[in-house]
């Protein structure tokens, strides 16, 4: 099946990269096999996984690739002990056998048996790595927009929360204000209506009755005569 797979690389293939790559050099095999085991897994071309293994992961595992590069001295100077003989030194670029560079290419040496092999960047490798920087330089900028509207939306709902909050206060005070006024007519309605009770029990006179020709009495209605 073509290795097509071209997106972003994750925390965990940068880890699975830096895994295979460290097992094979402490068990003596090239780069170059780890590159093509890891592009099996991981559905991408050899030559994607060491272009990100020189340009981006390699730098952070210098340390470890010393420490697998010593175990694997220890494993053939231990197995050159049990064969009875030991294996003509090979001659090597430097004693930490560093990377050899130039303005295009970066090679790494590694040592495999009486041999050197020397893998390179290629032109697959160069694209591939082109156009994984142009989706996450593409995705870097997706977020920046998206974090600067966040952010010009948050200062927009801060604005309207204050707003709303003004609004609020002044509401609370008019509608203390407005009971406030609500009260003093209600205790005002109250005095009248007792003045008035009062006024009309003051008006009120006493019912006056007179005897008619039959000797019964009836009520003089005020004002006749």
């Amino acid at each position: 099946m073509a290795k097509v797979r071209q997106d972003a690389w994750s925390h965990e293939d940068d880890l699975l990269l830096a895994e295979t790559v460290l097992r094979h050099i402490r068990e003596g095999s090239t780069q170059l096999n780890a590159f093509e085991e890891v592009g099996d897994k991981l559905n991408r071309t050899s030559a994607a996984c060491g272009f990100r293994w020189n340009a981006e992961v390699r730098q952070k595992y210098d340390s470890a690739i010393d420490l697998a590069k010593r175990q694997r001295k220890e494993k053939k100077r231990a197995l050159a002990k049990r064969t009875g003989h030991f294996q003509k030194p090979i001659i090597a670029l430097s004693s930490n056998l560093k990377e050899a560079t130039n303005e295009n290419t970066t090679y790494q040496t590694e040592e495999t048996g009486n041999e050197i092999q020397v893998p390179t960047i290629n032109l697959d490798m160069v694209i591939q790595f082109l156009r994984e920087l142009k989706k996450d330089y593409h995705a870097s900028n997706q977020s920046k927009v998206s974090l600067e509207q966040a952010q010009k939306e948050n200062n927009m709902l801060k604005t309207q929360v204050q707003d709303l909050e003004k609004q609020l206060e002044q509401t609370e005070s008019e509608m203390n204000s407005i009971k406030e006024d609500y009260q003093a007519f209600i205790q005002i309605m109250e005095r009248a209506r007792k003045m008035t009770v009062l006024e009309d029990q003051g008006t009120i006179k006493a019912p006056t009755f007179r005897m008619d020709k039959n000797g019964n009495l009836e009520q003089v209605a005020h004002g006749s005569n």
